[in-house]
């Protein structure tokens, strides 16, 4: 999994980017000031590889897999899909499927990320020995659209630098959900890096990461933490895709 894989869907192009898996800590050490309580305790958790989007879901992705529909409340093709909620994801993952059987790398499939894949991702990766605050600089400007640069609203993808891994946008512009049901902290977490989910019956908020346009920098930090019902829409959230082997540990997609 050494090349970037572009998938096509009715004329309209996106990348994923390979991850290279590898053990990193997760959350917050005890003398991080900023920390909220969720984001404790920090953790080392070991990641397979896999495929992460270049950006968060765009307009013109989301128009081309769902047959025109833009729900979203800043207009623009190259701007992320927004308002839509974690339900609306998980239907617009299962039609992507479906569309690109043929052209995705056998036995992989889209799914959500897990929120320990995300903040992997958004900490570099393997350069995640770097250290910094927001994904890819210590400096949000940087690297991120946020409430003191973003004009009050979303901004297309790619304006700003990347992360070591050539990642753009985790740090602000819009919210991305994760896969996982919400814990308010991590004891117990997975330590694979696989979606913690309550399997029995799924919790009643899902995991979303990285700040928006309308966050404040310590929304921003690659370790913060927010929840929303998994029906919740609102102009400032989002998602980013992961592309995997199904049968590499994580949860099987429902429509399979």
């Amino acid at each position: 999994m050494s090349d970037p894989h572009k998938e096509i869907v009715k004329g309209c192009e996106f990348w994923m980017i390979p991850v290279e898996g590898g053990a990193f800590e997760m959350g917050s050490p005890d003398n991080d000031t900023e920390a909220s309580s969720d984001e404790k305790p920090q953790h080392q958790v070991t990641i397979s590889g896999f495929y992460i989007g270049k950006y968060p879901v765009t307009q013109l992705v989301w128009k081309a897999v769902m047959n025109g529909e833009n729900p979203s409340g800043f207009k623009g093709d190259d701007r992320p899909v927004e308002e839509v909620s974690w339900d609306d994801a998980q239907e617009f993952i299962k039609q992507l499927n479906e569309v690109t059987n043929d052209t995705r790398p056998a036995g992989h499939f889209y799914r959500l990320p897990s929120e320990a894949e995300w903040e992997y991702v958004a900490r570099g990766g393997k350069y995640h020995a770097e250290g910094y605050k927001y994904a890819g600089s210590d400096r949000l400007k940087d690297v991120g659209w946020f409430a003191s640069n973003s004009g009050s609203e979303t901004k297309p993808v790619g304006q700003k630098q990347p992360n070591q891994l050539g990642i753009h946008d985790m740090s602000g512009n819009v919210w991305e959900w994760c896969e996982d049901d919400w814990h308010s902290d991590y004891k117990g977490a997975p330590e694979d890096g696989t979606a913690w989910i309550n399997h029995s019956n799924r919790g009643t908020y899902r995991v979303s990461r990285g700040g928006s346009w309308l966050s404040t920098a310590q929304y921003c930090r690659a370790a913060y933490r927010y929840f929303n019902s998994p029906g919740y829409r609102y102009d400032y959230i989002g998602f980013r895709l992961a592309l995997s082997l199904q049968a590499d540990g994580r949860s099987t997609p429902a429509f399979l």
